[in-house]
């Protein structure tokens, strides 16, 4: 009879058959980037995850799903599991990738649309019960960081600002209190989705305790030409990265996500500019892009191998 294989057999074949070789030689393909892998662009299993992300000697992950449950939402049962499997890979947490702020601002909520809110359904009553369950869940995780957002984006995000700002402002103070970095992403779905949407809110909180996280493909989506442009703009502001591409669809005129090194972002001119600003924080390659058959891992392999392309380029 012949024996079924599991999901982590299927993985384990895969990677044997990898086309990114993990050879003696290339002990860091990420060059010295502290880089890692958003989990759940790979697996909601967080074993097959982190054994992707080990194989190829990478720095770290960021938590976001784990086992269909949004981190927030995890059991200690979860948490302990994740932690025993973090350790037994030697792969560090990066932040805690939390919803916090990826809903409807109270004073303007956004027209009602379906968004991706990674299987979890929080509103501003739990802001603050979240902040601090962050802060336990990034201490417990061995990180300072928690990713936040700016609110679901309305029609005219200039007049949501003043309320994002002073409410990201209010969160930076408690998170100054519990030494914890708040890093605000450019969501293109949310207010602060451009470089220089966000650069201004960091700006003008002006908190250690509030840095961003720079996603130029996100920024790409609304319009902005991400590096240098965007670049600039968030430039020595943020603490984290998000690495994914985007290219438009020829017949419909919209952008789409694309595989590393296939779209419009000059990945090895940002990776550049980071070498030379002597970036010293973290990065997350969040795949989005998916093959035909909407395989997660090897699409995600296709971007990596896109994207160790682009770092060695950039060496």
């Amino acid at each position: 009879m012949p024996l079924a294989l599991t999901r982590r057999d299927l993985l384990k074949t895969s990677l044997a058959a990898a086309t990114v070789c993990r050879c003696p030689g290339d002990a860091n393909p990420a060059a010295g980037f502290k880089l890692g892998i958003i989990s759940d662009e790979l697996s909601d299993n967080l074993e097959e995850a982190l054994d992707f992300i080990s194989h190829y000697n990478l720095h770290g992950t960021e938590l976001r799903v784990i086992w269909g449950k949004n981190i927030m939402a995890a059991t200690r049962a979860d948490l302990d599991g994740a932690k025993k499997l973090l350790a037994q890979h030697n792969i560090q947490v990066s932040d805690i990738a939390s919803p916090i702020f990826k809903w409807d601002l109270p004073q303007l909520p956004a027209m009602s649309e379906k968004r991706d809110t990674f299987n979890a359904d929080y509103t501003e009553k739990d802001a603050d019960r979240l902040l601090d369950d962050s802060f336990r869940l990034a201490r417990f995780f061995g990180t300072r960081k928690v990713r936040i957002f700016s609110y679901w984006r309305v029609q005219d995000p200039e007049q949501a600002y003043p309320y994002v700002r002073d409410r990201l402002a209010k969160a930076a103070q408690v998170a100054a209190q519990n030494d914890i970095i708040l890093v605000v992403e450019n969501e293109h779905t949310c207010n602060a989705g451009t470089g220089r949407e966000l650069g201004r809110l960091l700006k003008d909180v002006n908190s250690p305790h509030l840095m961003g996280v720079w996603d130029p493909g996100n920024a790409v989506m609304l319009g902005e030409y991400p590096y240098a442009e965007g670049y600039q703009a968030v430039r020595d502001r943020f603490a984290h990265l998000h690495i994914k591409d985007v290219r438009k669809d020829s017949k419909t005129g919209k952008f789409d996500w694309a595989p590393v090194g296939a779209g419009v972002v000059d990945w090895k001119g940002q990776f550049l500019a980071l070498r030379k600003d002597g970036y010293q924080g973290t990065m997350s390659l969040e795949t989005h892009y998916r093959r035909a058959n909407g395989n997660k891992i090897e699409s995600t392999r296709e971007s990596l191998q896109g994207l160790f392309e682009a770092i060695k380029a950039s060496s």
